[in-house]
């Protein structure tokens, strides 16, 4: 029994590893970039072996997304869960989703804003699955900016939707433009937009 224990967790910390260099592949060069030839050998291990973990480059894909998916959770959503629903919550995501992109936690900078384009006008189950990611985000972010207007925190005519759509666009393009340029001005820029769409 212990054998196959030992077996099972070597097998958890293989898929750990191998999860962890896909998302950081990804994020620089898509999903389409993974291979599990590539991967084992980056990795140094049996090709077998991390095919063995996945079974197919769609099911690589989305074991992908929902190992980032576990990570943005992580480094954005978490932090905040103690915060006080509302304004203080909205800012407190925004701020931990450019510091996400900011200090490279996947080298591409947001893993999501890179994949998305890649699989934004396809079909299929990787299609769905980033969908649902964002679709979480969004809600998560909606559901703020509806409390905060409920508390009077924000106007009584803010549209929590359009507000949610305007600082994630704020958010992906500080993300983009910062990639592209090489530098952090973009962030700077994000903020301030981001805490003057809040005052307002």
């Amino acid at each position: 029994m212990t054998g196959v224990d030992g077996r099972v967790e070597r097998g958890n910390r293989t898929r750990r590893t191998v999860l962890r260099r896909a998302v950081d592949i990804a994020s620089v060069e898509g999903l389409e970039a993974l291979s599990v030839g590539r991967l084992a050998g980056e990795l140094e291990l049996s090709k077998s072996g991390v095919f063995a973990l996945f079974g197919s480059k769609q099911e690589l894909q989305l074991a992908t997304v929902r190992a980032a998916s576990r990570i943005f959770v992580a480094e954005v959503l978490e932090p905040v869960s103690e915060a006080a629903e509302g304004v203080e919550r909205l800012r407190g995501l925004c701020e931990g989703w450019l510091r996400y992109s900011e200090r490279r936690v996947f080298p591409g900078g947001c893993f999501f804003y890179g994949v998305m384009a890649e699989f934004d006008a396809r079909e299929g189950p990787v299609h769905d699955a980033l969908v649902e990611a964002q679709r979480v985000w969004l809600a998560e972010l909606e559901r703020c900016a509806e409390r905060a207007r409920a508390a009077g925190e924000l106007s009584a005519d803010t549209d929590p939707a359009q507000l949610a759509f305007e600082v994630v666009a704020l958010m992906e393009t500080a993300n983009a433009m910062s990639l592209l340029h090489r530098e952090a001005t973009p962030y700077v820029r994000a903020r301030r937009g981001i805490a003057s769409r809040l005052r307002t």
